[in-house]
C-alpha cells in the first residue's frame, strides 16, 4: 500500500471517528433539553462555534420560556467571542429590546455598543459604521449613567471622535494637495470651506493652527487666481484670515509665513485698487467726453 493511500485512509478514519463523536451525535438529537444543556456546556468550555450550532437548533424551540433569556444572551456572546462583531451587535441589541428588564440588559446594551466599536474601521475608511457605534454608545451612557462600564464607554466615544477628526483632517489635506490642479479655483474654494468647517466642528483640534496658516495661503492663492471683478473681495478675505491667525496664534511657528502672504496680498490689493481707480477715471472721462459732445451737438441744432 502506497504512502499516499495510507494517508488518505488515515484521514478517512479520522473523519469517521469525528462523525461518530459526542458533538456529532448531539447535533443530530431532537431532544431540546439535551441540545440546551449541550449548548451551555460547550459555551462554558469556550467551544463557541459548537455552541452556536446547538443554540441555533434549540432557540426556536425554547423561545418564550424562562430558559430562552440566558440562551439568547450566550448566543450573542458566542458571536462576539468568535469576532463576528456585526452579528453579535445585532443579537445583543435584540436581546436588550426583548429583555430590557433583565439583569443582563445593561451588559447586553454595552456589548452591542462594544461590538460596533470593535467593527469600526480606521479613520481613512468610510465611517458609517463608526457613526452607528457612536449612536449605540450614546444610548448606553444615557440609559445607564451609573454603570461600571460608563468610563470605558466614554473612552470608546473619545476614540471614535478622534477618528472622525482625523478623517476630516485627511480630507482637508486632500483638498490642499489638489489646489494647484487643473481647476485651481474650485479646489481653492473647497479648501477654504473645508478648513473653516473643520475649525467649527473641532475647535480644540491640534490641527487648527496649521489649517489657519494654510487658510491664509489658500485665501491669497484663490484671490490671485480670481477674475478682476472678484479679486478685491477675495484679497480682503485673505488679509482678514491673516488678522484672525495673529489673534488666535500670537506665538505661532507659522507667523513668518503668514506675514509674507499678508504682505503679498496687501501689495496685490494696492495694485488692484490703483488699476480699478485708473479704469474708473478713464470711464468717467470717456462718459464726460460723450456728454460734452452730445451737449455741443444739441447747441448746434
Amino acid at each position: 500500500m502506497s504512502m499516499q493511500l495510507k494517508s488518505l485512509l488515515f484521514l478517512f478514519l479520522v473523519f469517521l471517528i469525528a462523525s461518530c463523536g459526542p458533538f456529532s451525535k448531539l447535533e443530530k438529537s431532537t431532544n431540546w433539553e439535551e441540545l440546551y444543556n449541550g449548548a451551555n456546556k460547550y459555551y462554558q468550555e469556550g467551544e463557541y462555534g459548537k455552541a452556536i450550532i446547538l443554540y441555533e437548533k434549540v432557540l426556536p424551540v425554547i423561545k418564550g420560556s424562562e430558559k430562552a433569556e440566558l440562551a439568547e444572551y450566550n448566543y450573542a456572546n458566542c458571536h462576539f467571542k468568535t469576532k463576528r462583531y456585526i452579528e453579535s451587535a445585532g443579537y445583543f441589541s435584540t436581546f436588550y429590546r426583548t429583555y430590557n428588564r433583565s439583569p443582563l440588559a445593561e451588559e447586553a446594551l454595552f456589548m452591542n455598543a462594544y461590538s460596533l466599536y470593535l467593527d469600526a474601521p480606521d479613520y481613512n475608511l468610510d465611517q458609517q459604521s463608526s457613526r452607528e457605534a457612536v449612536a449605540a454608545i450614546q444610548q448606553f451612557v444615557t440609559r445607564f449613567p451609573a454603570s461600571a462600564s460608563y468610563e470605558r464607554a466614554m473612552e470608546m466615544l473619545t476614540d471614535l471622535e478622534k477618528r472622525f477628526e482625523q478623517k476630516a483632517f485627511s480630507e482637508a489635506e486632500m483638498y490642499y494637495r489638489l489646489k494647484d490642479g487643473l481647476f485651481p479655483g474650485d479646489f481653492y474654494r473647497a479648501c477654504i470651506i473645508n478648513f473653516q468647517n473643520f475649525a467649527k466642528d473641532y475647535p480644540e483640534s491640534v490641527h487648527n493652527e496649521e489649517l489657519a496658516y494654510k487658510l491664509v495661503e489658500v485665501g491669497y492663492g484663490y484671490a490671485k487666481n480670481s477674475t478682476f471683478a472678484k479679486k478685491e473681495e477675495r484679497l480682503n478675505s485673505a488679509i482678514g484670515f491673516a488678522s484672525t491667525f495673529y489673534r488666535k496664534y500670537p506665538s505661532s511657528q507659522y507667523t513668518g509665513d503668514v506675514k509674507e502672504f499678508e504682505v503679498d496680498a496687501k501689495k496685490e490689493l494696492d495694485s488692484h485698487l490703483k488699476i480699478k481707480k485708473e479704469n474708473a477715471d478713464r470711464l468717467a472721462a470717456a462718459e464726460a467726453k460723450v456728454a460734452a459732445e452730445a451737449k455741443s451737438n444739441d447747441e448746434d441744432k
